[in-house]
Parts: C-alpha cells; sequence; structure tokens
C-alpha cells in the first residue's frame, strides 16, 4: 500500500492523517496517532506535511488553547478520495485468492486483534464511514 500511495505523494502516517480528518472532521493529531497505532511526533510530522502542501488545515479548538483541530481541505478531500480508491485496489488484489466466506473469517479476527491491541483504532463511529 505505502508503494501504490507514492502516485498521489502519500506515506502511511499521512494517508492515516488525510482520511482521520475526514471520517472525524475536527479530530486532533494525538487523537489520529493513537488510532493509527503510531507516535504523535511521527503523526504530527506527517500533518504538518499534509497542512503545508494545503491538503489540511488546522484550526484552534474552541475550548482548549492546548489542541488544533484538523480538517481536510476542498483539496485534500481530492486527493483522499484517490488514496481511498488505491487502497480499495490494493485490498482487492491482495484478498483475491480468498473466497467471501475467508475473506469474512479474516476480517473477524483481525478486527478482533486490533480490538485488543489498540481498541482506539476502533473508536471512529462506524457510521461517519458511510
Amino acid at each position: 500500500l505505502e508503494r501504490a500511495l507514492r502516485a498521489e505523494d502519500l506515506t502511511l502516517a499521512q494517508h492515516n492523517a488525510l482520511q482521520q480528518a475526514l471520517w472525524t472532521p475536527g479530530v486532533s493529531a494525538a487523537e489520529i496517532a493513537r488510532r493509527s497505532g503510531i507516535t504523535a511526533q511521527s503523526m504530527g510530522a506527517a500533518v504538518s506535511q499534509l497542512v503545508e502542501r494545503g491538503l489540511l488545515r488546522r484550526e484552534p479548538h474552541p475550548t482548549s488553547r492546548r489542541s488544533v483541530r484538523l480538517f481536510a481541505t476542498t483539496e485534500g478531500e481530492a486527493t483522499a478520495a484517490r488514496a481511498a480508491s488505491i487502497a480499495r485496489l490494493i485490498e482487492r488484489e491482495t484478498t483475491s485468492p480468498l473466497s467471501p466466506d475467508d475473506k469474512d473469517s479474516i476480517h473477524r479476527l483481525l478486527y478482533r486483534l486490533v480490538e485488543e491491541l489498540n481498541p482506539d483504532a476502533l473508536a471512529i463511529d462506524a457510521r461517519s464511514l458511510n
């Protein structure tokens, strides 16, 4: 996936940040880092690069002077859509040898692992993904 995302000049961390900002507008970089399972410093660098490229914008939090909220720009939304298409293609390619039942089983097992190892990754309201 990381190699395929180079077409959009994105790293995995940047892709995660962009998608998270779309799914939960106003999310903080710290929350994205927790959900992604990477350090806050690494996510901070990824977010800064996206801001410099005009794909994300920062806004002050209305009640916390220490927190900054992140929002995708129009260009960021377009880049995120292209990157999501790339991710779906990679997923289809890598799972093509599997039957639908096998895919469902793997999804359930991976979900259980993530639930145990990084429950913050599941913090997104599933309704926001539709």
